[in-house]
């Protein structure tokens, strides 16, 4: 295991900290200190560390991290930022795919940065980071170039973008994951409500993404929608005559497929 020179830091004890906290680990940097307001879980996350304790206070300011990384909700960045103490030289990180690098200006310090891994997480499930590409902005080069660092030591392909495409790439990453996944709940809550096994989609599944990977999403589309096959369309529709907003969802993703392939 290499051994690296910085010392880490993480506020936030939930999924991105969860699995990017032991990978820093097992990748030879120091995770020193874990501070979440839920205590609870802050010690579950240090008992998957090698030396960390856990912090109790944003007072970081008599320890040795190099970089303190805020592992949090969006709309938590600006406001821990304004009442974080950090170490002289110390480097103060976000890993939101949204939130601009500006978030972090309440800190008041040069030393700020951006480390977004574009990834799903949960807590449950492992993910390989070394399949996953982490985006990194920095304030100035010495910020940039440790957090490249960081990013190739877990085994991730790391890559440099400001802000704005930053939030064209998350956004895009909602529709490919988030919007994806809450489809497949969707149908699987109808097979359920019909006595249908939802195990009985998943060849469908896995060959819908197998084949959006190797020809691309436009070529693989298929369905009444990319056929233009407006009599299934209306059974449809029909079908879904008692749930109003299902109906929605499914018209106007219908009518975006046909405007797409058939204007």
């Amino acid at each position: 295991m290499k051994k690296n020179n910085e010392t880490i830091a993480f506020v936030g004890a939930g999924n991105i900290a969860w699995h990017l906290a032991p990978a820093l680990d097992n990748a030879g940097y120091k995770v020193s200190e874990v501070y979440s307001r839920d205590t609870g879980k802050a010690g579950k996350l240090v008992s998957r560390l090698y030396r960390a304790v856990i912090k109790r206070s944003l007072d970081f300011s008599s320890g040795d991290a190099r970089v303190i990384i805020l592992a949090v909700t969006d709309d938590a960045i600006e406001s821990i930022a304004g009442k974080i103490l950090l170490p002289e030289h110390a480097i103060l990180v976000h890993t939101s795919g949204s939130s601009p690098l500006s978030s972090l200006d309440p800190a008041g310090t040069p030393n700020t940065g951006v480390f977004y891994p574009l990834q799903t997480f949960s807590k449950n499930i492992k993910v390989n980071l070394n399949d996953t590409p982490v985006f990194i902005e920095g304030r100035n080069p010495e910020v940039a170039r440790v957090l490249m660092e960081m990013g190739q030591a877990i085994g991730s392909v790391a890559l440099s973008i400001p802000t704005e495409r930053r939030l064209a790439l998350h956004l895009a990453g909602v529709f490919a994951s988030n919007f994806t996944n809450h489809m497949l709940a969707i149908a699987f809550d109808l097979m359920q409500r019909h006595d249908l096994d939802p195990r009985w989609l998943e060849p469908l599944i896995a060959e819908t993404i197998n084949k959006s990977m190797d020809a691309g999403p436009e070529s693989a589309q298929t369905g009444p929608a990319r056929r233009g096959d407006l009599e299934i369309l209306r059974r449809h529709a029909l079908f879904l005559k008692n749930d109003k907003k299902l109906r929605e969802i499914y018209t106007l993703v219908s009518q975006h497929i046909l405007d797409k392939y058939q204007s």
